[in-house]
């Protein structure tokens, strides 16, 4: 009987043992073993961030295996990520598909607003890319480093009986259930997290994300070629809004929602009239769904497991931005690890929450609950979304917005500025409860009439 194996570089270095056991259902169990041998290390998830993790590990002299059930595959994404995260990975401008300095928000009323007073072609843009191609780079660059890069689906993981004892997880590879023990688990498998699960991380709820890729004709595509558009409505999106982003050759247009899932279908349909003859004579080359967090898990460190990226709850509302926060919380998470061990010698829990956990809530716990208010006081009904659209054409709105989203800081604002914004916040709120009572009868109005003819 032929016997599954791993082979690489990294493990010739040690001495290894292969047992086999269960012949029928080919299993087998890996184990290193040596005499002063390196931490070792499981990252579940090769997107961002499990990728940026196991890169940073591999940096850590630390054994690392970067687990990928779909290397081919991609997540529904806007693919949209903040300028400075070019220059913090080392990311190549090979992969940006389009550099957009247009960015169109659309009302719930269908009033436009050009939200790009301060960008640029040149300077201040935004990187739109596919995820393929980013998840890909990352992976590779990790595996360069020196992880071993292993295409297989983790079914679960046994847990150790001491702080001494390796976690030993199950994985399938190739057709054949394998084992891998390892000292340390970076859970970055999405916002499904298996890994979540057999830890007892606790639940969350998740919104769905659903896109469509659509190739359209030349003289169509040419009106994206440096825009991008979101739309804001409960005929899109009760709690959320849709997209319409520009890739190399195609537009991912995509809508997200945290309740109303099943309609999700519709609100696309609504997102296409919404577009119009945008679209017109496009063709979809790929439809997509996929979850994403609502918040933060209860518990993002578990023992000697972390938690990063969607598996940790690292999307922001209002934004729905992840694709920064899953790189940044997985290079952080690694190189938590490779401090620890460098160090202490030996992680811990409480290593951990210290290294990862609060470096991490120390940056971002600020821009996460504000960017929450945000959204509970914008995104709760159009009237709402339309006081949005309306401030959003502020051009000290967007001064500041572009701030804080192209480097990734909270910047402090002039104190008068600010409080002329208030001001105008609070007006804008007041006008658009009216306008959204009336948008919402103009709707209802549209509706009747379309059920009688």
């Amino acid at each position: 009987m032929a016997m599954a194996s791993i082979t690489s570089p990294l493990l010739l270095a040690h001495k290894t043992k292969i047992t086999t056991c269960n012949s029928s259902h080919r299993r087998c169990r890996l184990t290193i073993t040596a005499s002063s041998r390196p931490l070792r290390a499981a990252v579940i998830g090769g997107g961002p961030a499990g990728a940026s993790a196991a890169e940073s590990l591999a940096n850590a002299n630390i054994s690392t295996f970067l687990f990928e059930r779909n290397p081919t595959g991609s997540k529904p994404c806007g693919g949209a990520i903040p300028l400075c995260m070019m220059e913090e990975f080392s990311l190549p401008h090979s992969l940006i598909d389009r550099h957009v300095s247009q960015f169109l928000l659309l009302s719930p009323s269908n009033l436009p607003s050009l939200f790009s007073r301060h960008l640029s072609a040149e300077t201040h843009y935004i990187p739109m890319l596919r995820r393929e191609v980013l998840d890909s780079f990352l992976r590779d660059r990790a595996k360069e480093k020196g992880a071993v890069v292993v295409p297989g689906l983790m079914t679960g993981i046994k847990m150790p009986r001491s702080e001494k004892e390796p976690y030993v997880i199950q994985y399938i590879s190739e057709g054949s259930t394998q084992t891998i023990e390892a000292d340390v688990i970076v859970g970055a498998d999405g916002a499904n997290s298996r890994v979540a699960r057999e830890i007892g991380a606790g639940e969350y709820a998740t919104a769905i994300a659903f896109q469509e890729r659509i190739r359209l004709p030349p003289s169509a595509m040419s009106y994206y070629t440096d825009l991008a558009e979101m739309y804001l409505g409960s005929d899109v999106s009760p709690d959320f809004y849709a997209w319409v982003f520009p890739k190399c050759d195609h537009v991912a247009v995509g809508t997200g929602t945290v309740s109303s899932k099943p309609s999700i279908k519709s609100l696309q349909a609504s997102l296409h009239a919404r577009a119009g003859t945008k679209l017109a004579g496009g063709t979809v080359i790929r439809v997509e769904a996929h979850p994403i967090p609502e918040h933060p898990r209860p518990r993002r460190v578990i023992g000697r497991v972390a938690l990063v990226g969607d598996a940790a709850g690292y999307v922001t509302k209002c934004s729905g931005e992840g694709i920064y926060f899953a790189a940044k919380s997985g290079r952080l998470c690694g190189e938590a690890i490779g401090k620890l061990w460098r160090e202490e010698g030996k992680v811990t829990e409480s290593g951990l929450k210290r290294e990862y956990l609060k470096k991490w809530d120390d940056e971002f716990s600020g821009m996460f609950r504000f960017l929450d208010l945000l959204h509970k006081v914008f995104y709760k009904d159009d009237a709402g979304k339309e006081a949005l659209a309306e401030m959003c054409a502020d051009a000290y709105v967007q001064k500041r917005t572009f701030e804080c989203y192209l480097d990734k800081k909270m910047v402090v604002g002039h104190p008068w500025e600010e409080m002329k914004l208030a001001w105008r916040t609070v007006g804008s709120m007041v006008r658009n409860r009216v306008l959204g009572r009336e948008v919402e009868r103009l709707r209802m109005l549209e509706a009747n009439l379309s059920s009688l003819v």
